[in-house]
């Protein structure tokens, strides 16, 4: 465990980064996976040279070992969403996973033909694709919410939308395209008023600010260790107790089982029984060496770093007059995600340019084609930033903006 480094700066921060340190990069696509510090690096490390093993199945000391790093880390996750109970803590790959163990174990099973399940218009893939396939699979009924022109969902947008008949209403925290910061306590609120349940993408703010599931209401919420410094293959889903008890399981097979016989088996309780198989336990340890982190700086400094870094990237990139912005321009509402585009030449162009400069920035449609058609384009560019980047890492953005407009100025 580090030592509290709530006073640590963005450059104190980044020694702690490797492949920061190791590569000559402005790194600007945390919204995509974020890098990993040497803490989490070490943990994954030491548990392969030091605990290796299955959990949950063996009686000597290195399954033992494995079995508590796998459940101790459930504490941590839960702890650091405010749940309750661990027994309320699932791990799957990625938020993608947990959205399609929500679709089929609760989706399908709790919605008819007459229902309507509601989504926002800025949803990722990952929660929209998963409602299409519930809708045709039950005949219910697929409606969304679409953002005002400061790319927001507003109060009557969601007051006249969520409304008896809505069973399952399912939105994102923040969007990985135009950062859009969502009540999504008022829009729980709403949606319990009319009888249906919320699920909650956070896979966009859980590394970035503090997610309380019993403050929000939320009756499933799931978010992907490696957007906030942990290995890839991780994800949470966090479902209420009294639901979770009563779902299906969504995969079959060893270590979600009480009895098996040979026409017919019981099911262990929740976590359990939606963890088929051998589970990814360094993932859990990395995950929980990653909440170590984060919670040793503080996530109330990690939102004053990533503020500090939106405001001075979204005042410089306003001062050039060939980039067109999406996303709210009251700041306070959005997260530090800027999505936008230079006139008149195509995002894979820029992001290509910008990489002989080192600057590593997302094009394309980011997992959100409807959304990208409601803002009549195809794709766009993204810069998405994090505990480890700095001021320097913008400049160099903006130089490399100002690059592009120099090769491409004759079409501007």
């Amino acid at each position: 465990t580090t030592l509290f480094r709530s006073k640590m700066t963005n450059n104190e921060i980044r020694k702690d980064f490797p492949i920061l340190e190791n590569q000559d990069i402005a790194y600007l696509d945390s919204g995509a996976t974020t890098q990993k510090p040497m803490q989490v690096i070490e943990a994954v490390t030491n548990y392969y040279k030091q605990s290796n093993a299955n959990p949950h199945r063996g009686a000597y000391d290195l399954s033992i070992e494995a079995t508590r790093a796998y459940d101790e880390s459930k504490e941590k996750v839960a702890k650091f969403i405010n749940a309750k109970s661990p027994n309320e803590i699932i791990y799957t790959r990625n938020a993608t996973e947990s959205l399609n163990l929500i679709a089929n174990s609760y989706g399908i099973q709790n919605v008819t033909k007459n229902d309507k399940i509601l989504i926002s218009i800025m949803e990722h893939h990952s929660n929209l694709v998963t409602w299409q396939n519930v809708c045709k699979k039950t005949g219910a009924t697929l409606e969304y919410m679409y953002t005002n022109e400061n790319y927001e969902l507003s109060d009557e947008e969601i007051n006249s939308k969520i409304v008896p008949g809505v069973k399952i209403v399912a939105v994102t925290q923040v969007s990985n395209v135009l950062g859009t910061i969502n009540d999504v306590k008022k829009i729980a609120k709403r949606a319990h008023e009319v009888g249906a349940i919320i699920v909650v993408d956070a896979a966009q703010s859980a590394p970035h600010m503090k997610v309380d599931v019993q403050d929000l209401d939320a009756d499933f919420l799931v978010f992907s260790g490696h957007k906030m410094l942990a290995p890839m293959g991780i994800g949470v889903l966090y479902g209420k107790e009294e639901i979770l008890n009563k779902m299906e399981p969504f995969n079959l097979g060893g270590d979600m089982i009480e009895y098996v016989y040979e026409q017919e088996t019981t099911y262990a309780e929740p976590p359990m029984k939606f963890e088929a198989g051998t589970q990814n336990v360094n993932g859990a340890v990395g995950l929980s060496a990653a909440i170590d982190y984060l919670e040793n700086i503080g996530m109330e400094n990690v939102e004053k770093i990533e503020a500090e870094l939106l405001k001075y990237a979204y005042e410089e990139l306003t001062k050039l007059d060939f980039i067109q912005i999406y996303g709210p321009t009251n700041l306070e509402k959005r997260a530090a995600v800027i999505a936008f585009n230079v006139k008149n030449v195509h995002p894979h162009d820029v992001s290509t340019i910008l990489n002989n400069s080192g600057v590593c920035i997302r094009s394309g449609h980011h997992c959100a084609q409807p959304l990208h058609r409601k803002l009549k384009m195809e794709s766009t560019c993204r810069a998405s930033f994090y505990i480890y980047n700095t001021k320097q890492d913008i400049d160099r953005l903006i130089n490399g903006l100002k690059e592009v407009q120099k090769i491409f100025s004759k079409y501007m």
